[in-house]
């Protein structure tokens, strides 16, 4: 796989998941800008992180489910950058709880930023990827989008909603040699599953296939191969990384 010379944007990457997705990019070529929100400082190291890997990078605060920000995202970068080759849609939020007890708040909110935001970016990367006649969009699904989860409802319409919205924007641009792709993660191991206590852990293991949950490089390894040309002839496709989770139980 070898993105040399490709620019890509990644959503919420400032830590987790995002960050090893930029930095896998980076290994194989892509120059790299990072959107994040809130304190620049995680952005920031990840842009760091970035150029000690020999690419061009940029860190741009802005919040994904606000219009004028996306656009001043692609626009920044494009004028810096030159143009935009990949989309990463990984920012997303939880707010769980059980639907009774779900506030109003709670539920927009996490559509809000979770599904309204990989519309709003993808919006804005189409123009000048359709003018350029090519691209890769990749987005964040989750397992929980595929098979439910309770206390999850907001979160899991969100990441089922993004797998209708690949779907149907693959068909809206496959003529123009850009594919659109979602992964669904299973359960990772990123900060906020190391909070758990060690037992809960050890329990989310059981329930896996392969016996242990899966990392950060596991997703990062899936979405540098959707946006290669090694796939060029994938579009409108979920690609499930979850230890074998989302086939249920044996």
């Amino acid at each position: 796989m070898n993105l040399t010379g490709k620019v890509a944007i990644i959503t919420g990457g400032g830590r987790g998941i995002g960050r090893e997705i930029a930095l896998k990019l980076a290994e194989v070529g892509a120059d790299i800008v990072i959107n994040d929100i809130g304190n620049p400082a995680p952005a920031e190291e990840t842009a760091e992180l970035v150029k000690k890997l020999g690419r061009r990078s940029l860190a741009i605060l802005g919040d994904i489910s606000n219009t004028e920000d996306v656009n001043k995202l692609v626009e920044t970068t494009i004028a810096t950058m030159g143009k935009v080759d990949i989309l990463v849609n990984n920012a997303g939020i939880t707010r769980d709880g059980l639907l009774m007890r779900m506030s109003d708040e709670d539920w927009d909110k996490v559509l809000t930023v979770n599904l309204k935001g990989v519309f709003l970016c993808t919006r804005a990367v189409l123009r000048p990827m359709i003018k350029a006649r090519a691209g890769r969009i990749i987005s964040m699904s989750s397992i929980v989008g595929i098979i439910g989860n309770a206390g999850q409802a907001n979160y899991a319409s969100a990441k089922a909603g993004i797998i209708g919205f690949t779907k149907s924007i693959a068909k809206e641009v496959a003529s123009r040699s850009i594919t659109v792709n979602a992964i669904a993660p299973g359960f990772i191991d990123t900060a906020m599953t190391q909070q758990l206590p060690e037992e809960k852990r050890k329990e989310l293991a059981g329930h896996i296939p392969a016996g242990f949950l899966g990392t950060p490089r596991d997703i990062a390894e899936g979405v540098a191969f959707l946006a290669s040309d090694e796939a060029r002839y994938i579009t409108g496709q979920v690609l499930t990384i979850d230890g074998g989770i989302s086939l249920g139980k044996f």
